[in-house]
């Protein structure tokens, strides 16, 4: 129980509820930034399976492409078959030949029924490509606006901080430096609350009890008296006097 003036005491007070207010505000801007890392995640999410969508619309593409190319390969060796068959002078040459057109003509027609699926694919895809891209604008778009409303609200808040900051650095200045270390101390130890009101011997920070003899000593307000049980610093308004 040290020694203290009741100035101290009401400079205690004020520190608190700046720092009330000071814990109230960084909660709120970590939900904001929590939000818009979420919504930015959303995006993301969203983003990245259209770009999966567009890969397997480039693999389609790419296979259609493929098909093509090896008909046209096929289409070509039939046609330089055709025009050696007209050379040919022995039947066996002949028959030879004409077997290889025979095979060339059914691999084309397997060449052409794979380009067919893969047309199929193709565009089934390059629809569904469409609509995520129409959808991913649109989630884009609201997600932006929304970003920007929070920004804006959260603009305030911000600006508010700074001020209750800088209040409480001016209280600090003329409080001892042992107080100021122990307030936060205090503070830190209770998430946000190191100065508390005692009311009818219960101390408003944990709501327990306070021995008779102390809670007197706290009503004189020329004492740094903690609470026994949560370690806050303890002080009395008469409400008479209020």
């Amino acid at each position: 129980m040290n020694d203290i003036s009741k100035q101290n005491i009401e400079a205690l007070i004020k520190l608190q509820e700046a720092e009330t207010q000071i814990v109230r505000l960084k909660a709120v801007l970590e939900k904001v930034k929590k939000k818009r890392g979420e919504l930015s995640a959303k995006l993301k999410l969203f983003g990245n399976a259209l770009e999966e969508k567009k890969e397997n619309l480039s693999t389609a593409v790419m296979n259609c492409k493929d098909s093509e190319r090896e008909i046209q390969i096929v289409d070509d060796r039939i046609i330089k078959s055709n025009e050696t068959l007209r050379m040919v002078k022995t039947q066996k040459e002949y028959q030879v030949l004409l077997r290889e057109v025979d095979d060339n003509k059914k691999r084309k027609d397997v060449f052409e029924t794979e380009l067919l699926e893969y047309f199929d694919v193709k565009e089934e895809i390059q629809e569904s490509v469409q609509e995520s891209e129409k959808e991913y604008n649109l989630l884009k778009e609201q997600i932006e606006t929304e970003q920007k409303d929070i920004e804006k609200k959260s603009t305030d808040d911000r600006e508010l901080l700074e001020e209750y900051l800088t209040q409480q650095n001016e209280i600090g200045k003329n409080l001892d430096s042992s107080l100021m270390t122990q307030f936060a101390k205090i503070s830190k130890m209770n998430q946000g609350l190191a100065v508390v009101n005692v009311k009818n011997e219960i101390c408003m920070g944990c709501f327990m009890n306070i021995p008779p003899q102390l809670y007197i000593e706290v009503q004189r307000g020329n004492s740094l008296i903690l609470c026994p049980q949560c370690s806050r610093i303890l002080y009395h308004i008469d409400v008479e006097s209020v």
